[in-house]
């Protein structure tokens, strides 16, 4: 019976050791596609100069902004409950709808996203809380009384104010931090937070310059602006913060709440 040849086995190891580098082959082509540099017609050079050229618009919309402000101001005598409304949705709303829908700034709209909701109340509840005691404490060293709450709340002309004052501080808080303060930190992203901070104030001031000429007496004018400014500081300091409309709106209008109660 003629003997079966013998298996060459140098031959079977260099079949295997074929076998396998052939299948790793495959795993080594892609990990050299996935980690390729792209050619240079489909390379995306990404530069600081982005957001600086996507928000080339801001200071000319600004200052036309400013100048239509300041002629509705001193032409139109409105209501209060439509310059809180109608009027600043205008003029306030309307601005920065367009810069957003025109430059696609995806920083600007996550500033009023739904997500943040919840907390952003919570926590310009918190802030509101600090001006209202701060209010009471003050009314009790200057007069010697505290107002109570109770007849306040079970008024209806307080919740009418209240809601006048929420409806300014959603589109104070839009114009001037969501939009005016975003666009200062992304196009002038080389100067301080304090300079950044401060600038937001400013601008702030300047555009209720006209209103607070208009209403108060110029013995009172000076007390106002340093009022308002402090205030607008504050609040572009809780912006840098936490980013967030709803905390800033609702700190607006208890803020301003406090005021209107506090010094009748």
């Amino acid at each position: 019976m003629p003997s079966k040849p013998k298996a060459n086995s140098g031959k079977v190891g260099k079949r295997s050791t074929a076998t396998r580098v052939s299948s790793a082959k495959p795993g080594i082509v892609q990990l050299r596609r996935r980690y390729q540099q792209p050619t240079a017609s489909r390379r995306v050079t990404v530069t600081s100069s982005g957001p600086i050229a996507q928000h080339i618009a801001f200071i000319p919309l600004l200052l036309l902004v400013f100048v239509m402000w300041c002629v509705y101001r001193y032409l139109f005598r409105f209501p209060v409950w439509f310059d809180e409304s109608i009027g600043k949705a205008v003029f306030f709303g309307l601005p920065v709808w367009l810069y957003v829908s025109i430059t696609r700034s995806k920083s600007i709209a996550d500033t009023i996203s739904p997500r943040y909701l919840q907390s952003g109340l919570w926590m310009g509840l918190a802030i509101g809380g600090l001006f209202g005691f701060a209010g009471a404490l003050a009314s009790l060293m200057r007069k010697g009384v505290v107002v109570q709450a109770a007849p306040l709340f079970a008024s209806d002309s307080f919740w009418w104010e209240f809601a006048l004052a929420m409806m300014t501080g959603f589109w104070e808080s839009l114009f001037f931090y969501c939009w005016i303060m975003t666009v200062i930190m992304e196009k002038f992203k080389n100067w301080s937070l304090l300079n950044q901070v401060l600038v937001t104030a400013v601008i702030f001031l300047v555009f209720h310059i006209p209103n607070t000429i208009l209403r108060f007496d110029l013995s009172l004018i000076g007390g106002q602006l340093f009022l308002l400014f402090f205030f607008g500081l504050g609040q572009a300091l809780l912006f840098a913060r936490v980013r967030n409309i709803y905390a800033l709106s609702l700190s607006h209008a208890i803020w301003g709440m406090v005021l209107l109660v506090h010094t009748r």
